[in-house]
């Protein structure tokens, strides 16, 4: 018999918005909510806010659409059904040459993060109690994130998606919540910091942007799960100035006249194109839910990027500004490599990751986003892990984005946070969200955690190569300390 959640803990009282991070350029942080001078965190406040989550509780029992067909796709999926066994690890691997088990784990997390989704929208505890008994299953016995380079990829990826599925039940009264945070801030956060700051003894940019990406967004999700605000500040403060190539203007090198900015990561391949554009919505998105504007950040640029690849994604044209970039490991060897021309793509490829920024630029926003928009609805009603395939690029992304993210047209575009918490199923109305009001006053800080996590001689195989370095006939632009180069463009030219 599924034993009922205590309401009292279910409700208890969370914080607001996290100060707002480093001002400067076009489109700089717009400010946090009013409770952010108090230092405090709102909660939920991840993916999701008690408001989205009331949002979808209400649009699904009134039946309408598009929610009941993302709710039907997150109920089909095996991943959300109540009574899901864990199989936590004790070490988990990721990477050749080593007993690879990390499957396991991310199976795991999606099952806690749908159960716990269904739980809001259903208010049926025994959703919300699997999703508890997982997340306590592994911080009970996790000890370690192993494996070759890749490990960092692991502890990237599946640390910022486990904030999330426990950002959810954080308040369930049998959630172990000190541990769970010192689980995730000793396994996956400093891992994390620590990648950001060393890059596993590479030279800066040997790791393409997907890389850096997933470990902003777990620095930041531990952040806010374990209220570190100097964790969140040093992963904004990445976001907008760091030396790799998740940096947002390493990412989106070059800003063409029509309204594209090119998407580092086409030169690769398609498939990690998309996984950077999720990576960095998401990212977007949690800090905009602490009262951080990011999706505006330096004149809406990842707009820019996000069209682009949408446009490319979709079969249509692209300009491309050719580049190289230097790879190798720091004092041992070294290479360079240079890609001249977008890849190829298949317009059938898809990943659940364009609803998220869809809505947010077109409806928190009302600004166009022709390519985007049209991508999201091909890709429409989205899914989530299991449902993009078995293996781990199928559960790159949370997904579900249909369900979570359609929103209505709202009357103000300000970040902001929502304030004390219940299931939102439970609750007779969503608390409205808070409009973020104060100006960036805090200067984040570019210092991380220094703690020894990387393995000399351990550099990752990232398909062709990995570092960069750009140069031109028309001018050569130095950034990030010297190790990417740009070669500029008139805008507009090609």
């Amino acid at each position: 018999m599924t034993r009922q959640i205590s309401r009292r803990s279910m409700l208890k009282a969370s914080g607001a918005a996290v100060g707002a991070a480093a001002a400067g350029g076009a489109g700089a942080a717009v400010g946090a909510g009013p409770a952010a001078a108090a230092g405090t965190f709102a909660h939920p406040g991840l993916l999701h806010t008690r408001t989205d989550l009331g949002r979808m509780a209400a649009k699904v029992r009134a039946g309408a659409a598009p929610y009941t067909a993302g709710f039907a796709r997150l109920t089909a999926n095996r991943h959300a059904q109540s009574g899901w066994q864990a199989r936590p690890q004790t070490v988990v691997c990721r990477g050749s040459g080593t007993p690879e088990n990390y499957s396991l784990l991310y199976n795991d997390i999606h099952a806690a993060y749908q159960n716990a989704l269904r739980y809001h929208v259903t208010g049926e505890s025994a959703y919300a109690d699997t999703a508890v008994a997982v997340l306590n299953a592994w911080s009970a016995t996790l000890t370690a994130v192993d494996g070759s380079a890749d490990r960092f990829l692991a502890a990237g990826l599946y640390g910022y998606q486990f904030a999330n599925a426990a950002e959810l039940v954080r308040d369930h009264g049998d959630f172990e919540l000190a541990r769970f945070q010192e689980m995730l801030s000793r396994l996956f956060g400093a891992a994390c910091d620590d990648f950001l700051v060393r890059h596993n003894d590479a030279v800066v940019s040997n790791y393409w942007t997907n890389w850096d990406l997933a470990s902003m967004a777990c620095v930041l999700a531990t952040g806010v799960f374990c209220d570190d605000r100097a964790q969140v500040a040093r992963a904004v403060d990445y976001f907008k100035h760091g030396a790799g190539l998740g940096a947002i203007r390493n990412a989106i090198p070059v800003v063409y006249g029509d309204g594209l900015g090119e998407w580092l990561e086409a030169g690769r391949d398609q498939g990690h194109a998309l996984l950077g554009v999720g990576l960095m919505g998401s990212f977007c998105e949690m800090a905009w839910n602490q009262g951080i504007d990011l999706y505006g950040y330096d004149d809406n640029r990842f707009l820019k990027g996000a069209q682009y690849v949408a446009r490319w994604s979709l079969g249509g044209q692209v300009p491309f500004t050719a580049n190289s970039r230097r790879k190798g490991a720091v004092g041992g060897w070294s290479g360079s490599e240079t890609v001249t021309a977008a890849a190829g793509v298949d317009p059938s490829m898809t990943r659940p990751i364009w609803a998220m920024i869809a809505n947010h630029y077109t409806r928190r926003r009302g600004l166009p986003a022709t390519y985007v928009t049209r991508i999201a609805a091909k890709a429409a009603p989205e899914g989530g892990g299991g449902d993009y395939g078995p293996n781990s690029g199928g559960y790159d992304q949370l997904g579900f984005g249909t369900l979570t993210f359609t929103r209505d047209r709202a009357s103000t575009a300000s970040p902001a946070a929502a304030g004390p918490a219940g299931p939102a199923s439970q609750s007779a109305s969503a608390s409205a969200t808070a409009t973020a009001s104060a100006s960036a006053t805090a200067s984040a800080s570019a210092s991380a955690s220094a703690s020894a996590v990387g393995k000399s001689g351990d550099l990752a195989a990232t398909g062709s190569g990995d570092v960069v370095a750009w140069t031109t006939a028309t001018g050569i632009t130095a950034l990030a300390g010297g190790l990417l180069l740009l070669r500029r463009r008139a805008r507009g030219g090609r």
